[in-house]
């Protein structure tokens, strides 16, 4: 019995040393950052930033790979069925913990699949209309909205996104019935706001300010519980008469679960630091942006709340995949 006692206990010290000496020669070669959402949109662009932060720090290519569609359940499928090695990372958002409770046999489990790495950031959403809708403010979208039931489309990147939600959460708290017309990605749904063919959107207000800016959209309000350094002059949804209004993006890096901790500490201490740059905090706000610092176990209970969050507001909205 003595003798199974030290032969486990040496293999459990060299499983550990081979961990140990994994993470110190990691990465090696090339990794590979799944991005479950089209380009242009939030996630592919700090997908890309944090990306070339980490390419820089650890001296090996992270390469974007865009992976959109099902509300970002194709990419994160793969990111889940990926060898736990480190060599495959999943950008991720909101849009994950929500689909949770909307989509429960999609294939994978967020928390049992995937193991938590870092946040990256969090930013406001912003509600516009083409300048072709008559409404000019928030309250004059809802009565046009409340006299034209079903006439009036919204756009989203796809059923679970952020977006979705947002619009979903917009009808139930402002008493409006306006359909949904699902995208591919935030970048097709923005063009098809721009031109015309869909009347409102709630975006993000990194992504949506350059075409507010050039009057390509109208800015009705903004869905933090502050106004947008970005967006100043637009009001906060509380502010123009939509109580209890609030939405949010945030994103996120995970991995594999298997991943070996060693090599999950690494990749967060490095996407810390960066978020900690000088340069990096400025360019932010600039973009109406603002880190999220947290260990993998704090991230990890961050988004076992944001499921639950999700899970409520769904279920009391009674949002459905359509």
């Amino acid at each position: 019995m003595r003798r199974i006692k030290v032969l486990c206990l040496a293999a459990l010290a060299s499983a550990a040393l081979a961990t140990s000496a994994m993470a110190q020669a990691y990465p090696s070669r090339g990794v590979r950052v799944i991005v479950p959402f089209g380009a242009g949109g939030p996630a592919d662009i700090y997908a890309r930033a944090v990306g070339q932060q980490l390419q820089e720090a650890l001296k090996q290519p992270f390469t974007i790979e865009n992976k959109p569609g099902a509300g970002a359940v194709i990419g994160t499928t793969e990111a889940a069925r990926a060898a736990p090695d480190g060599y495959t990372l999943l950008m991720m958002s909101n849009t994950h913990t929500a689909n949770e409770t909307l989509i429960p046999s999609k294939g994978y489990n967020l928390t049992k699949d995937l193991v938590p790495v870092a946040p990256v950031n969090e930013a406001d959403l912003v509600i516009v209309v083409n300048p072709a809708v008559e409404a000019k403010t928030l309250q004059e979208f809802i009565a046009l909205a409340k006299t034209k039931p079903k006439q009036l489309n919204y756009a989203s990147s796809g059923v679970g996104t952020p977006y979705h939600l947002a619009g979903e959460s917009f009808k139930a708290l402002s008493g409006t019935d306006i359909v949904h017309v699902p995208h591919r990605g935030s970048g097709e749904a923005r063009s098809n706001v721009i031109g015309g063919h869909v009347q409102m959107m709630i975006d993000s207000v990194t992504t949506m300010a350059p075409s507010i800016a050039a009057g390509q959209v109208r800015a009705l309000a903004t869905t933090g519980a502050t106004r947008s350094a970005l967006l100043p002059d637009v009001p906060t949804a509380a502010e123009a008469g939509l109580k209890d209004y609030e939405a949010t993006i945030w994103l996120g890096f995970m991995a594999p679960a298997g991943t070996p901790q060693p090599i999950v500490d690494l990749l967060n201490a490095e996407i810390r630091k960066a978020q900690a740059r000088p340069d990096v905090k400025a360019a932010w706000a600039k973009q109406g942006t603002a880190g999220m610092d947290m260990s993998p176990a704090q991230f990890g209970d961050f988004i076992k709340a944001d499921i639950a969050k999700w899970a409520k507001i769904i279920e009391t909205a009674n949002i459905k995949v359509n």
